[in-house]
């Protein structure tokens, strides 16, 4: 038999190399297409398992799981609007102190703080969001709640006179809404400064130069010209972290006092979506109580869910906005 020319078996070899490497780039696509798959397809299957078990009590008792205020487990009554009016208030509260602070920490980093300082402080920043939530409970328990009870709440009440208004009336209790919207302000801090800071180091360079052209100040230059420029963004960290206050459960069960009321007052012990599941879950005595447990958490879950939205939403357009 006649062998083969050394140039027809070099190209052969070259083709089942090019084979073989075809074979492994779709191998590794439909891998990595699979693990892409894998999270939405988590969340499809959560908010089924969740709405499924949720649809009795949503089909028995309608919206008044919501707009209701009477939970009597005994007497079949499942009314979570206290609950409800707990979870936003206190995200609220947490977002009107967090927002500000957060900021000032993105902008010193990114435009005030000398290069060798930056990176241990947005490191400390960061760290905040890695703590166990019962953590921050605990020392809320034992620091946080005593300096509300004997100093803050007594100062504000009493010293600056704002009792008179119906938010800072009442006794000084420890436990209240103002415990769980300061705990909260300190988890949501550092995703709101962590994507500020991202967005306002992203601003071009351009942006800040023309407004020193022009004759602005510094200060004027952040003002007029970097913060505009990346608002989308700071408002979808806003967003992130508004939503990482709705979800919060530990450190605001061990410090909001639990109590199913709605008030005015700051001052005043309530409750949130996350603590109520928390405290019943395990103690459900009947398929309609574990079914409203259920349903209050398919609420939180669209609540977060709409808000997580909106803020990638945000992001998105301000990063496509720089990419033009």
């Amino acid at each position: 038999m006649t062998a083969l020319p050394a140039q027809w078996l070099e190209k052969d070899r070259r083709t089942l190399r090019v084979d073989e490497a075809a074979i492994g780039d779709r191998i590794y696509e439909i891998i990595t297409a699979l693990c892409a798959l894998i999270v939405p397809a988590l969340v499809v299957a959560i908010a089924v398992a969740i709405f499924a078990a949720a649809w009795p009590a949503f089909a028995k008792l309608g919206l008044s799981i919501v707009t209701s205020s009477d939970w009597d487990v005994a007497g079949g009554h499942f009314g979570a609007a206290p609950a409800l009016f707990g979870t936003l208030v206190s995200a609220a509260v947490a977002l009107v102190i967090a927002t500000p602070l957060a900021i000032g920490v993105a902008i010193f980093l990114s435009e005030f703080s000398p290069a060798w300082l930056r990176q241990p402080v947005g490191f400390l920043v960061d760290l905040l969001a890695a703590i166990p939530s019962v953590v921050y409970g605990l020392w809320g328990i034992f620091v946080l709640i005593p300096l509300l009870r004997e100093n803050v709440m007594p100062f504000l009440r009493d010293t600056l006179h704002l009792g008179s208004t119906p938010f800072f009336t009442g006794p000084a209790y420890g436990p209240s809404m103002l415990a769980a919207g300061l705990i909260l302000a300190i988890m949501a801090l550092p995703y709101i400064s962590a994507v500020s800071r991202e967005v306002l180091l992203a601003v071009p360079r351009s942006q800040r130069e023309a407004a020193l052209a022009l004759g602005a100040t510094r200060w004027e230059m952040i003002r007029d010209a970097v913060v505009p420029y990346a608002r989308s963004g700071i408002i979808g960290g806003i967003m992130l972290g508004l939503g990482r206050a709705l979800g919060e459960t530990m450190a605001v069960t061990m410090v909001i006092g639990n109590r199913p009321e709605i008030s005015a007052s700051l001052f005043a012990p309530g409750y949130t979506m996350a603590s109520l599941i928390a405290n019943e879950f395990s103690e459900a005595t009947n398929d309609l109580h574990l079914s409203a447990l259920m349903a209050v958490g398919a609420t939180l879950f669209v609540i977060t869910l709409i808000v997580n939205a909106i803020a990638r939403w945000l992001v998105w357009s301000v990063s496509r906005g720089r990419a033009k």
